[in-house]
């Protein structure tokens, strides 16, 4: 009978890493494309408006969506009024004073919950707002 040495049969000692890698980097690229529609995340109608020259940073600006419904989103989070002011207070002393808001008003939304909105925003005070539309479609098409 023939007999085998330890050494012959022993554990691997290396371990490939590679499709650990892969997996990573797929999970990474995941993360950062989701993370980047998360702005555009609440679908609303915005109205027409003719184009202008407004650059902003996507990266340190905060999107307030209000749905036809009346519904209000920070980002992608449902939020009611009365508990918008206190959220745009804490973020604001987090961010420091430099803190844009978008605005993203369906085009159908009662004018009410716009008002209550620009409201919380004065009362924080957050003064670099925008108010977000599409391009006016050309009349003559």
């Amino acid at each position: 009978m023939k007999r085998f040495s330890k050494s012959t049969h022993g554990a691997v000692a290396e371990l490939n890493i590679t499709p650990l890698l892969d997996l990573a980097w797929v999970l990474l690229v995941v993360f950062i494309l989701t993370t980047t529609a998360a702005l555009q995340g609440i679908e609303v109608q915005l109205p027409e408006s003719s184009p202008n020259d407004t650059t902003i940073d996507e990266h340190k600006v905060r999107a307030i969506s209000i749905k036809k419904t009346g519904d209000i989103y920070l980002d992608d989070q449902k939020v009611e009024v009365g508990e918008l002011e206190g959220i745009l207070r804490d973020l604001k002393k987090a961010k420091g004073s430099e803190f844009p808001v978008i605005i993203r008003g369906d085009e159908h939304v009662e004018y009410k919950y716009v008002v209550a909105v620009l409201d919380a925003l004065q009362k924080v005070p957050i003064e670099d707002v925008g108010l977000a539309t599409k391009l006016l479609s050309d009349p003559g098409s």
